[in-house]
């Protein structure tokens, strides 16, 4: 990614604040790993079952998945059908960019937040619990990541716009190690 220094401040800091939340995610990657491999043990070796275990695993994917999506967006590594976009100069790519986060990124995302609203609310409204017996009592915590996730997905959409705006205006070069980008084509 270029350089933040080069972006207004508030989104440089937006910009080091979804970097660092990234990264930090990676670490529940880690932790998840080790608690499915003590469930396994535990379940084969000791036959011991733990829902509260299997649940936490359910948890920490979740959280890993819906958090890491901006992460992810930030560093260009989302889906994307890619017929035209690698052969255009950069400056092509960041209208691209900015026209699809406008039109298509954000208007999604402020759905997602409204529809999943009421279903979220009312989950905390009665402090949903897990159905099974031993489970993880914070089923409202899990399902906050639906909205959670799509405020994020706005945010990193915003600094991209910015960061795409300083592109096409030429205030920042385009990232090293976006796509193919090699030099500015007429």
């Amino acid at each position: 990614m270029s350089d933040t220094t080069q972006l207004p401040a508030f989104i440089a800091a937006l910009d080091r604040a979804s970097e660092w939340f990234g990264r930090s995610l990676a670490w529940l990657i880690i932790t998840m790993m080790l608690i499915q491999f003590t469930i396994v043990l535990l379940r084969y070796i000791f036959n011991v079952n733990s829902i509260f275990m299997q649940e936490l695993v359910m948890y920490m994917h979740a959280s890993v998945f819906m958090l890491a999506a901006a992460y992810t967006f930030r560093h260009d590594g989302h889906v994307r059908v890619d017929i035209f976009y690698r052969g255009m100069t950069p400056r092509r790519q960041a209208i691209v960019n900015i026209v699809g986060i406008i039109t298509l990124l954000i208007p999604v995302m402020v759905f997602v937040i409204a529809s999943s609203w009421g279903y979220v609310a009312n989950s905390w409204r009665i402090m949903e619990t897990s159905s099974d017996y031993g489970g993880i009592p914070a089923v409202f915590a899990l399902k906050t990541l639906i909205p959670l996730f799509a405020i994020l997905m706005i945010l990193q959409g915003v600094i991209e716009v910015v960061r795409n705006g300083y592109v096409l205006t030429g205030r920042i070069p385009p990232s090293v190690g976006d796509n193919n980008h090699l030099e500015e084509r007429v």
